[in-house]
């Protein structure tokens, strides 16, 4: 840790991003058939929209199933193996793709493969994110737990914002094998380059039972699941609210948010080390819940464009600081149990924001969505302000 704790900012930086590089893999593997695959379902294999949204869906849910899973491995065999195993995974993900082409003939039999691929890949984007993080903290050491976090995040969106037009370019000269081929090629060389590198010593050491990292880490997880709503609506409904006021530029507002979620990783990450994350995240709710009261009063586009930005740079900063804390509150031994079970909170609020906020608009209008979000993002406020009251050293659960 001594060592670690000399390093330079950019040789802490160099560290982490060559372990956060198999992050990267994975969610570029994730980006690359979103904007596909529901399309050759229906189109091509014919069935209908609900199963077409569902083959997406089902990657989510085995992630959410499989984070807590990949904490207690990580923590067990050592990050190292995680995220070689959660390559492997992502692998078979295209493997099956490509099988779901060739079976095509018999829809139902591409159908199922296709499935079985998304389970692949949902649990090859658990192993491969939770081990990637927990091993970049082993390797620069728990104070920079906010550092790798960050980092990890700047990687998965980024591959997620370059890998569903890829996709779809991939898709226009390729077909489906195109990036599927390409989900294979980048499992095998991650793989590759994970096996080179030195595994990390596996704390020996009693671990408590998973029920107690889970009434240490849940109000930290549930602060992350609330907060990630913001952005849930954002990403899946903001089209569809520029498409219902007649406006053009949805796509800009993305890329607003976007922006202001990498500048705000890149440039204040360090404020968590400075201030402690509770606090950081008490300010950054605040801020995303101005940006999407924004978005609901918005008269013009370039206000939502306003909102869109804002809500990303708040909500930036909220899974590294809470983050931060929620490892805290276990031993080293239980942190990959801990970083899972918290990570999975994430996964249940963009699980649950399409459905509910679908449910809202059909009630109250597109723009109703936005002001229930900021509602929500304002309960995670109570939280980390009744997180703030604790006293120093008491459990949270």
């Amino acid at each position: 840790m001594s060592s670690a704790a000399a390093l330079s900012n950019f040789q802490l930086n160099k560290r982490i991003i060559s372990v956060i590089i198999f992050t990267f893999f994975c969610y570029l593997s994730v980006g690359l058939p979103l904007a596909v695959l529901p399309g050759f379902v229906h189109n091509q294999l014919g069935y209908s929209s609900f199963l077409a949204g569902l083959i997406i869906s089902i990657q989510y849910f085995a992630t959410l199933i499989s984070r807590p899973q990949s904490g207690r491995l990580a923590d067990i065999l050592g990050p190292k193996r995680v995220v070689m195993l959660g390559l492997v995974c992502c692998g078979m993900s295209g493997v099956l793709s490509i099988a779901a082409v060739l079976a095509q003939t018999l829809p139902w039999l591409s159908l199922l493969l296709l499935a079985i691929g998304r389970v692949f890949l949902g649990v090859g984007e658990s192993f491969t994110s939770t081990g990637s993080t927990l091993w970049g903290i082993n390797v620069v050491g728990t104070l920079q737990t906010a550092r790798v976090i960050s980092w990890n995040g700047v990687a998965t969106y980024l591959a997620m914002a370059i890998g569903a037009p890829l996709g779809v370019m991939l898709n226009q000269l390729f077909g489906i094998a195109g990036f599927a081929s390409l989900i294979i090629l980048m499992a095998v060389v991650g793989f590759w380059m994970a096996s080179k590198k030195p595994a990390i010593k596996v704390t020996v050491a009693n671990r408590i039972p998973f029920h107690q990292v889970f009434s240490r880490v849940w109000l930290y997880g549930l602060g992350l699941g609330l907060g990630t709503i913001g952005f849930g609506v954002i990403a899946t409904f903001i089209t569809l609210y520029f498409a219902s006021r007649d406006w053009n530029g949805a796509a800009f507002a993305l890329t607003l948010f976007s922006l202001g979620f990498i500048a705000m990783r890149l440039v204040f990450s360090n404020m968590i080390t400075r201030f402690g994350g509770l606090k950081v995240s008490l300010v950054s709710f605040l801020i995303e819940c101005v940006g999407l009261l924004i978005i609901w009063q918005a008269a013009t586009p370039w206000l939502v464009d306003v909102g869109a930005f804002m809500t990303g740079a708040g909500f930036s900063l909220v899974f590294p600081a809470l983050g931060v804390e929620a490892v805290k509150q276990v031993q080293p031994q239980n942190q990959g149990s801990a970083l899972g079970t918290y990570s999975a909170f994430l996964d249940l609020g963009l699980g649950l924001t399409g459905p509910v906020a679908g449910i809202l608009i059909g009630h109250w209008g597109m723009q109703s969505i936005y002001l229930a979000a900021a509602g929500v993002v304002l309960t995670a406020v109570l939280i980390t302000l009744r997180l703030l009251s604790l006293p120093p050293g008491k459990p949270a659960g």
